[in-house]
């Protein structure tokens, strides 16, 4: 019997090259890979928007945010517990270093950015302020630049203001416009060294192993999602593409045995030194292993509006997945 043929979507990491160079090749599946990432610089863009609106891919790494909404409101998707893009929300926190906020609490009546209400490191990072930081959701101006994809119903307290499409959360930031700006990936001005921006927490690493102690996980960003349809039809998929991602991981973090696999100087020692402050394996697969990194991410999701009803870990991935 010929083997089945699929399309994944995933971004160019490290840890998907085993993928893309033929390394790794799951059983019974002929996969085609297509490299894609979420924006216009980084392989053709809006990965997430595609599957969620358009189902363009068999398969995609996808948006924990936008997934756990989408099934939420019965979206034909299910997923395995493969997670490709995890971040701690502390280094991702950037402020005016003119506004005056020196920790977290004087972000409560502040206008803070986001990209959207409902983007992960969003969702992520309110839930974390309101958490960990006594920021409750409704004591900064959230101001977001982008539409949000997918309609909600914030609670009622909660001030949502839009800025400008044309204007850049960057610009924003160093002009004054919004005082503090929670963003997966770094603003320009801060990547070029704007003296007005900085990051509100002066040591970053320290507060998010300071948070992994408290909480024992590496925040979760992004999940494999399938077809509904597909996994349905033929469940062994889903275990055909966890083996695979588990077989690319042991590639992967053999990488990383070369002191010069990375441009970085010191990447080997630094890696000795993640695992000395996080363990082995801060990027477990599996449901059990992440079971407490999902349900704290629902509960944000449940409290921030974004889904009415709290889902349970085993909502999110197909049932053959459930006891891994």
């Amino acid at each position: 019997m010929s083997n089945l043929r699929m399309t994944i979507a995933l971004d160019h990491y490290e840890r998907h090259i085993p993928f893309m160079d033929g390394t790794v090749r799951p059983t019974g599946i002929d996969l085609q890979v297509l490299t894609i990432g979420q924006d216009q610089a980084r392989g053709g863009g809006s990965r997430h928007e595609r599957m969620l609106a358009h189902r363009e891919f068999d398969a995609c790494e996808l948006s924990l945010g936008s997934y756990v909404m989408a099934k939420a409101r019965g979206a034909k998707l299910t997923a395995i517990p493969v997670f490709p893009r995890r971040l701690f929300s502390q280094s991702q926190m950037y402020v005016n270093t003119n506004a005056g906020i020196r920790e977290p609490k004087d972000l409560i009546g502040k206008r803070v950015a986001l990209r959207t209400f409902q983007t992960t490191l969003s969702i992520l990072a309110k839930g974390d302020l309101a958490h960990e930081y006594d920021v409750p959701l409704e004591g900064p101006t959230w101001v977001t630049t982008n539409p949000e994809p997918v309609a909600f119903d914030p609670p009622p307290a909660v001030r949502i203001e839009r800025l400008d499409e044309r204007r850049s959360l960057g610009s924003a930031l160093v002009a004054g416009e919004v005082d503090a700006y929670l963003a997966p990936r770094p603003p320009v001005p801060f990547l070029e060294g704007a003296p007005e921006v900085g990051r509100l927490f002066p040591d970053p690493q320290a507060e998010e192993v300071s948070y992994f102690g408290r909480n024992g996980f590496y925040p979760i960003m992004h999940v494999v999602a399938i077809k509904q349809e597909i996994a349905e039809r033929d469940p062994w998929v889903t275990t055909s593409l966890l083996t695979a991602f588990e077989d690319a991981k042991r590639v992967w973090t053999a990488y990383m045995d070369d002191p010069n696999w990375s441009r970085l100087a010191w990447g080997r020692q630094w890696l000795e030194e993640e695992r000395r402050l996080l363990g082995p394996d801060p990027w477990p697969y599996g449901v059990a292993a992440n079971r407490g990194n999902l349900e704290r991410f629902i509960q944000y999701e449940h409290e921030q509006g974004l889904i009415p009803e709290p889902l349970t870990v085993e909502d999110l991935f197909f049932e053959t997945m459930w006891e891994t």
